[in-house]
């Protein structure tokens, strides 16, 4: 066969091309992450006292891991704490290896977490009961780098996390106090304003007018049913438990103890702050934040 030199070379720059593009393409699919957890004895003042728990880089509730779909983590974690503890990665396909290694205090171990199909929202925890009240934080599964939301894409996401605070202090020794009623109940660690102590916080949510915003909602309270609502707004549920979902629409969202929710929320209220509150079935307590519009339409 007879080919021209020009010809051969447009042949060769085009397989040049092509290799690239293949290169670029097939080299974000898939990307490791690594993240550091220190467990930490930290003091904080809830509830009009001061009491030491155990945390992940002295935050209640800990870090967020955010990753997308197919990829693989790596978690170091290091105990610097007083007491073993273990964690469990809940609710994915495949097993974590290490999920029932105890890490001793003053020793570290890596958790090798690879991602299937999971997509959405999922949450990471300790596991006994004691420690997991406050060890634990959110998993972001986004979409893959070539696949879009099943829904309009929204302005931006919010991990709001229910959670539990007791009085007393939190051992192994009285773990049993964990699986009892809480003195009070938190959204992303803030008590709200019905308890009655002038140092506590209160959680805030701020939006845009006319802003989607993708809410992921995990109950992180052991044995109590969370509702959820927001003054004179409604959700559309489009996932749980690291999956979509069919769509379904409410003012109220109920989560039961370990469960996961992905529900958009419109921004299409009139400008101002409306209540956020979040109860458990219990009805003992009643927590609050503040939804807070940013900007209006210019009426």
């Amino acid at each position: 066969m007879n080919i021209k030199m020009g010809s051969q070379k447009h042949v060769v720059l085009l397989l040049s091309v092509l290799l690239i593009l293949n290169s670029l393409l097939f080299s974000g699919a898939d990307e490791d992450h690594y993240y550091e957890f220190i467990l930490q004895e930290t003091e904080i003042t809830k509830l009009c006292s001061t009491k030491t728990i155990l945390t992940v880089n002295g935050s209640f509730p800990g870090p967020e891991i955010r990753v997308r779909r197919g990829d693989t983590v790596y978690v170091n974690v290091h105990n610097q704490g007083r007491s073993a503890v273990s964690f469990d990665w809940q609710g994915f396909e495949d097993p974590v290896d290490g999920s029932n290694e105890l890490i001793q205090p003053g020793k570290n171990f890596t958790y090798e977490i690879e991602l299937d199909d999971e997509i959405g929202t999922l949450w990471w925890h300790a596991r006994s009961a004691w420690a997991k009240a406050t060890v634990h934080g959110a998993i972001v599964i986004l979409p893959a780098a070539d696949e879009e939301y099943p829904f309009p894409t929204p302005t931006s996401d919010q991990i709001i996390i229910f959670g539990e605070w007791f009085k007393q202090e939190l051992t192994e020794a009285n773990e049993t106090i964990a699986a009892g009623q809480a003195d009070g109940y938190t959204i992303n660690g803030h008590l709200g304003e019905t308890y009655g102590c002038s140092n506590d916080t209160t959680y805030l949510l701020e939006v845009a007018y006319e802003g989607l915003y993708l809410l992921r909602l995990i109950n992180a309270v052991a044995n109590e049913t969370m509702v959820f609502a927001i003054a004179q707004h409604s959700f559309t549920t489009v996932g749980q438990n690291a999956t979509y979902s069919q769509r379904s629409f409410s003012t109220s969202l109920t989560l039961a103890p370990g469960q996961t929710l992905d529900v958009l929320l419109g921004a299409n209220q009139n400008v101002g702050q409306y209540y956020i509150t979040a109860q458990p079935s219990s009805g003992r307590h009643n927590t609050t934040g503040v939804i807070q519009y940013l900007t209006s339409t210019g009426v």
